[in-house]
């Protein structure tokens, strides 16, 4: 089997790289960066430049289903230039794979693609569902939504279409976990706002296995790429704070304050979204990490 990877070289699709290997998966993956490109037999690079419209379409040569991970980091300050970028880096992509495909007349069985659970509006009280229609208003709501709406365009191609809408990525090395324990290890660490808004988190092991899971069953439809416990933002800090041997002094962080620090991004910090992981463990997939703390044991304590 070989699979295509838009995003091979991030945090998550490393890990999907490595997880797919361990399967005797083959990989074809697509980078803007020419130095990155490598040949050998089971991982093989092929240039390409959305912005140029530009596409190695050999990339697509023997390939049975894509992993599209592709898209501009949200966690840089977002002016109007880069929230452009946000959306275009999702969107265009997706456009510039289909009329490829289209082009050349490839035939792709599937495609896993990368979505967010910031589609579902923020909540203290729902539990959200693969089912729910309501969109979140926020900005991030409008990407996710034009996001999962350009990836049903590979639909019209014959492909089989999964959209993984995914939660708050625990890694040791990148995402958000060693901005959120920063502070922490400092002795600054505290909650934001009222410390109850949910997080739907998921360590980048499981979200890797799921994405690898996802195509070996031919997955369809919409997924929630998050564990199975959510915990508070206040319960989060207070898990990382004791693994780090460090005390939680300070009081709460006002929304105020963060709006000032980061601007319009502030709101990824107190966005609640209590997302259920139902649906696709009834598909089979077992989590590795289930709860909070074994999960941050895994990638805090040494």
């Amino acid at each position: 089997m070989t699979i295509l990877i838009t995003g091979a070289t991030g945090l998550i699709g490393q890990e999907i790289v490595k997880q797919c290997h361990a399967a005797k998966i083959n990989i074809h993956y697509l980078t803007t960066s020419k130095s990155k490109l490598s040949k050998e037999p089971n991982y093989k690079g092929f240039y390409w430049n959305p912005k140029e419209n530009q596409i190695d379409h050999l990339c697509f040569q023997g390939v049975d289903a894509i992993i599209n991970m592709v898209g501009a980091s949200i966690s840089k300050r977002w002016t109007d230039s880069y929230k452009k970028e946000i959306l275009e880096s999702r969107t265009q992509t997706a456009q510039l794979l289909q009329s490829t495909i289209n082009l050349y007349n490839y035939k792709i069985n599937q495609v896993v693609s990368a979505s967010a659970i910031g589609i579902y509006p923020t909540s203290l009280i729902n539990y959200y569902e693969e089912t729910n229609t309501e969109i979140s208003e926020t900005f991030l709501g409008k990407v996710v939504h034009e996001w999962e709406t350009a990836v049903d365009g590979f639909e019209t191609l014959g492909c089989k279409v999964a959209k993984i809408r995914i939660g708050l990525v625990l890694a040791k090395d990148g995402g958000a976990l060693p901005e959120i324990v920063k502070p922490i290890k400092y002795g600054f660490g505290a909650a934001f706002g009222s410390g109850k808004q949910w997080q739907s988190w998921i360590h980048v092991r499981d979200l890797a296995s799921l994405f690898v899971f996802a195509v070996q069953h031919n997955f369809e439809g919409v997924y929630n790429g998050v564990a199975p416990n959510p915990v508070s933002n206040k319960e989060l800090t207070k898990f990382a704070a004791s693994l780090l041997e460090r005390p939680l002094i300070l009081p709460n962080i006002p929304k105020f304050v963060m709006k000032l620090v980061l601007g319009e991004m502030h709101i990824l910090l107190f966005e609640s979204q209590r997302v259920s992981s139902q649906k696709i463990e009834a598909e089979g997939f077992n989590f590795e990490f289930v709860n909070l703390q074994p999960a941050l044991e895994d990638l805090l304590v040494v």
